[in-house]
Parts: structure tokens; sequence; C-alpha cells
């Protein structure tokens, strides 16, 4: 998939990753920043960000969530428990959703979608529930179809997110050990329908072992791409 018509997908190292729109909507996904191994040094996020998207409320996800939100006056989505911790950080805007719905933010229909995985938010010396992890497909108007599974194991039910929303291109964890590695990715990308896939969630820490490499070999025959793009890289 070589032309995803006016929108931009940037990986920011680990699960972050930088979505623009073909109307200009700028959509953040997990961002994790500081601390981030991964983080391409020196990258500057870009000034207007509309809309931050949290999968689950795991450190390696959240991390910056508050301060980006709060500096780039944008909105956070995500389950209602992850997104009232962040009203109670001063974020002013939220909008708390649940697995199956549908919120449309100018030319995206954001869905947030399951994922198997666990969610808690780490405050000081507080352990917050946060409630279920999920994933997010964004329908882009005149554009492509996304699919960010967040932090998930694989799951046959996937076939529903192909059934219900056909995505394109699959930013699927690959790195094994608290997701599904390579192997399991490939079977994923063959239950959602994928054409692309571009891998996340991999490499950020020694136990992560899962590479793009790998996930060649298990796709090899199947048509499915793999973007395997450096961290700051961009698919246009």
């Amino acid at each position: 998939m070589n032309d995803l018509k006016g929108t931009t997908v940037t990986w920011l190292g680990h699960a972050t990753v930088l979505i623009g729109t073909p109307k200009g909507v700028s959509i953040l996904i997990d961002p994790f920043i500081t601390g981030n191994p991964k983080y391409p040094k020196g990258y500057k996020l870009p000034d207007k960000i509309d809309l931050v998207l949290a999968t689950h409320g795991h450190g390696d996800h959240i991390a910056d969530l508050v301060e980006v939100a709060t500096r780039h006056h944008a909105t956070v989505v995500g389950m209602p428990e992850v997104v009232v911790w962040a009203q109670s950080k001063g974020v002013k805007n939220g909008v708390g959703m649940n697995l199956g719905g549908t919120w449309h933010y100018e030319d995206a229909a954001i869905s947030m979608v399951e994922a198997k995985h666990s969610s808690g938010i780490v405050d000081g010396e507080q352990k917050i529930y946060g409630g279920e992890a999920a994933g997010y497909v964004l329908t882009i108007e005149n554009g492509p179809v996304l699919y960010h599974a967040g932090d998930t194991a694989l799951f046959s039910d996937m076939q529903l997110i192909r059934d219900l929303y056909q995505p394109q291109l699959g930013m699927l964890p690959i790195g094994d050990h608290y997701t599904m590695g390579p192997k399991a990715a490939a079977l994923a990308a063959k239950y959602l329908g994928l054409k692309s896939i571009l891998p996340i969630h991999y490499g950020t820490f020694p136990v992560l072992t899962g590479t793009p490499e790998e996930l060649k070999k298990h796709l090899e025959g199947s048509g499915i791409e793999v973007k395997a793009i450096g961290p700051g890289e961009s698919i246009r």
C-alpha cells in the first residue's frame, strides 16, 4: 500500500504512532516519549495535536499522555477510567469510549475494538484500574482504514474487525513476551485481511525479541507487505 491518499503514518518507536489525515487532523496514539529508548532523537511533535488516543493504562503507553495533551490542548480519547484519570491530572478535554463504539472527529471515524491484554495505571504509590485494554480502527474519509492493535495477544475475533471495518494497514505488536510475537502477528494479519503491516512494540527492551524479519518469514507467499520503517520515518 504505497498510497495512503493524503494520510501520513509516522512511527515514533514502541507503540507510539502519529497520524495525519487529509484534512489536517493530527492524532497521536500511545505517547511514550520520556524514557522511550526508541523515540527518535531530536524529533519534535507538531505544534498542533488534536487527539491523543490511549489503548490502555500501562506506563509504556501513557507515560507522556498528560503532558502532551495539556501542552497541545488535545482531547484525550480512551476507556472512561483512563480519561477520568487524565482529567484528574489537569487534562481539560476527554472523550471516554468503550468497546464497539465509534466517535467521529472531522474526517476520522474512531472505533474502539477489543484487545487481549491487561490495563492498569501506576500513579505514584497508587495502582488504579484502567478499564479494559483496547485497539482502535481509524476510518479516514477519502483515505485508508487504519488499525492500531494496542497491546494484544492473537484472538480469532480479529476476523470480526475484518468483517466490520476492512482495515488496510495494521499497526501490530510483534515483540512477544507481553504481546503476540511474529508468528501470531502473521496469523493476525491474515485474520484481519490486511494489505500492509507496520510492526510496533518490538526491540524497545531486551525482552521484546520479535523482529520484522521473522514476521516477513511467516508471511511469505501471503501478499501482505511488512512496512518495517525506522522510528521517525513515515508511511505516506
